[in-house]
């Protein structure tokens, strides 16, 4: 039976975390920008023989809140990481599996509590140089992709037929695409709403490369393998510079995959989370 409990961070943000379940050591699923910890239950699903998995709601994110007032600043995520591993693994030992934004998550919560975690795999974690260019002239694709997604649909179904109808999300395992839908909207007077207001979503984008998670990377001393996909641009080309500045740290290139690689092949990110445990 799926759970839900809460764990406070800062600015008294109550963290949403999932339960989906499943025998075995405790295992930390956290999500992308503009998802939700339900998208990775069907990896979550595939590891149930090995790991009792949980996935946090990022602030702003699935079920939990945004503070009215709050301007977006990412270490603040690296809050939530932090409370929900806490509440899942006081006593330390965790396993965790970071996407993108929740893979920086994961390791700013890794620098400041070091013996949380055994083992981090993070795909593709927004961990930019401290010296590169922020100052754009142009926001960037993903930012005027979020700031142009339709917030709201006449029903769940007409949102899943939307977003299945175009990419990224056409090529998406259609569990995932569901589950997207399914726990990212909510009921409202029009029919459904996105419960990650797009104006959110695209903040967090623009502000990504504006934490200094790079420059404590030498200082974290977790085992983190690093997952890469094949993107000629972006986060995969940062990556192998994030795995070298890890003391402790695996690079695994995967050519074939995207940034979306853990949500077109679920089973085959589930499989890696469980060689990399060993």
């Amino acid at each position: 039976m799926m759970a839900h409990v809460r764990a406070m961070s800062s600015d008294h943000v109550s963290v949403a975390i999932h339960e989906f379940g499943g025998t075995g050591r405790p295992l930390l699923l956290s999500h992308a920008t503009g998802f939700h910890g339900y998208c990775y239950l069907p990896i979550a699903d595939h590891l149930g023989d090995r790991f009792t998995s949980y996935a946090l709601d990022y602030r702003g994110h699935g079920s939990t809140p945004r503070p009215d007032d709050w301007q977006v600043d990412w270490h603040r995520y690296g809050d939530d990481a932090l409370a929900a591993a806490r509440a899942i693994a006081p006593n330390g030992g965790l396993v965790a599996f970071g996407h993108s934004m929740g893979g920086a998550g994961l390791l700013m919560a890794a620098h400041r509590d070091p013996d949380l975690f055994d083992l981090i795999v993070a795909f593709e974690p927004i961990v930019f140089p401290t010296d590169a260019d922020r100052s754009r002239s142009e926001p960037s694709t993903m930012v005027e992709g979020a700031r142009r997604r339709r917030e709201s649909f006449e029903s769940f179904e007409a949102a899943v037929d939307n977003f299945g109808s175009k990419p990224p999300m056409q090529f998406f395992d259609p569990d995932v695409l569901r589950l997207y839908v399914g726990h990212g909207f909510r009921p409202a007077p029009e029919g459904v709403r996105l419960t990650c207001a797009p104006e959110h979503e695209a903040r967090t984008f623009e502000t990504g490369a504006s934490h200094d998670t790079w420059d404590l990377l030498p200082e974290v001393e977790t085992r983190v393998v690093v997952v890469a996909g094949g993107d000629e641009m972006g986060p995969a080309q940062v990556a192998a510079g994030i795995a070298e500045r890890l003391p402790n740290s695996l690079l695994i290139e995967q050519p074939d995959s995207n940034h979306f690689g853990p949500f077109i092949d679920p089973v085959g990110t589930a499989d890696l989370i469980a060689d990399m445990v060993g």
